[in-house]
């Protein structure tokens, strides 16, 4: 089904860039991950916190496959994907330790703007290894990406 909405001069094709929808559900939960994480690290070790929060990640990742019927697809898998996959889950899983040790000694705004930064880094790896395309939009963005926390992270300590 083709679903367009105009907004302004610019059309959304809902078929061609429902992924922004995604990336902007995304940032909302992860932005609302940073919140709730740094009330909840009060009076918990950071490492405790990321474990229940994983158990969690496990039961609602795995519903969702079962319920979307998607679990039969281990099987096809392939060995490459396998090692990538589990190198990035053992990455997911330090970024998140990494990421909630900061949380539970520095304030939210300071932590997640500088751990942000690694946007700027996706964006450096992914021309490097999947060789996606540099355009001056990406040079110009990840500049003011660097340049805000810099900004934010030199302004003090946020007390």
């Amino acid at each position: 089904m083709f679903v367009t909405i105009y907004i302004g001069h610019r059309v959304f094709d809902k078929e061609k860039n429902m992924w922004i929808v995604w990336a902007l559900l995304a940032a909302i939960s992860a932005a609302l991950v940073v919140v709730l994480t740094k009330a909840g690290l009060k009076n918990v070790d950071s490492s405790l916190a990321f474990a229940i929060q994983a158990v969690l990640i496990l039961l609602i990742t795995w519903s969702v496959v079962l319920y979307q019927g998607n679990a039969g697809g281990v099987k096809t898998i392939e060995r490459e994907t396998w090692i990538f996959l589990a190198v990035a889950g053992v990455c997911t899983s330090l970024s998140t330790l990494f990421s909630y040790k900061a949380l539970s000694m520095g304030p939210a705004s300071y932590v997640v703007t500088i751990e942000r930064t690694s946007l700027v880094i996706a964006i450096v790896l992914s021309i490097i290894f999947l060789k996606e395309k540099i355009t001056w939009q990406l040079v110009v963005g990840s500049t003011v990406m660097i340049a805000g926390a810099v900004l934010i992270a030199m302004s003090g300590n946020g007390k």
